[in-house]
């Protein structure tokens, strides 16, 4: 008998929340459009049970989407995920990557996967209400690579370890992540993130980031940042209360990077090593929040 399976999990809902990040509601509705995408990515590869070969070892929908959900929340070793769902190492290797392929498919099918090129995101904005925005980059730590030229490549020496990063840019009003950078290497500056990638937002907006993006200019956009403290000197009261006040708003950001480490696979020491699956897990992560909170938002 299976450790972890969708249908004992939800008999509690504090449980199945701990190990999904989503309510039981807002999985069903998601299991639906997975379902869809899952069909679609069998017939392409010509995966038909019924034509031969072993039976499939998770055999509905809901329990494909659980076992992904609870690695991406959980973020076991992959022998514990096997154990857990009953199946070898390498068989709980092979879902792990071919149903996150799938989740993708799903998050781009409900909409909550934020948009990764600057005219995608400036195409979908201008469907939405305007309000604030705010910019901030994240850092994930990595296993330090064996090469020792790869291991220079990616050491930051701010967080004294070996790390990648992503800027993002989210909606202060509805807490939705409205651009999501490509992953870089950790030491890699938050501006020159920006200069490579040259995100941009519609003209009149406001954007609020803080000083590593100093320098970074939106067209038509007005860029909000703190006043540094003068060398050798003390700001004003007023700078003081300006400070406080683009603070206030620029929170919203580090709640919505908040939202996104509920999973740990974005929180902990990332072990995986298959080529890109580190953009594709903070990708994951930032639709699965995007997701979360419109439905909650949209429930009250």
């Amino acid at each position: 008998m299976k450790l972890f399976s969708y249908q004992s999990a939800k008999e509690s809902e504090t449980a199945f929340k701990s190990m999904t990040s989503l309510t039981v509601e807002e999985f069903d509705e998601l299991c639906v459009v997975f379902q869809e995408c899952w069909n679609e990515h069998t017939k392409e590869h010509d995966k038909n049970p019924s034509q031969g070969g072993c039976p499939p070892i998770l055999k509905t929908a809901e329990d494909r989407l659980f076992f992904i959900l609870f690695y991406f929340k959980t973020y076991p070793l992959q022998e514990v995920l096997a154990y857990s769902f009953e199946m070898s190492q390498s068989e709980a290797n092979k879902l792990v990557h071919v149903l996150s392929y799938v989740l993708k498919m799903a998050f781009h099918k409900t909409g909550s996967m934020p948009p990764r090129l600057p005219d995608e995101m400036l195409e979908k904005l201008d469907t939405e209400d305007p309000q604030y925005f705010a910019m901030d980059g994240t850092e994930r730590e990595i296993v330090r690579p064996s090469d020792n030229q790869v291991q220079r490549f990616f050491y930051s020496g701010k967080s004294k370890c070996h790390t990648v990063k992503n800027n993002l840019i989210a909606g202060v009003d509805d807490r939705q992540i409205k651009g999501l950078s490509g992953t870089h290497e950790g030491k890699k500056h938050d501006k020159k993130i920006c200069d490579e990638e040259n995100p941009c937002l519609p003209e009149g907006s406001t954007c609020y980031d803080d000083t590593g993006f100093l320098g970074y200019e939106m067209k038509g956009v007005n860029i909000r940042q703190p006043k540094k403290k003068p060398r050798g000197g003390e700001l004003s009261p007023e700078e003081k209360e300006g400070n406080r006040l683009i603070s206030s708003v620029r929170i919203v950001i580090e709640h919505v990077i908040s939202g996104v480490k509920r999973c740990r696979i974005v929180k902990d020491i990332f072990r995986n090593t298959k080529a890109d699956y580190d953009d594709m897990v903070i990708e994951i992560a930032c639709a699965l929040h995007n997701f979360r909170s419109y439905n909650r938002r949209q429930a009250y």
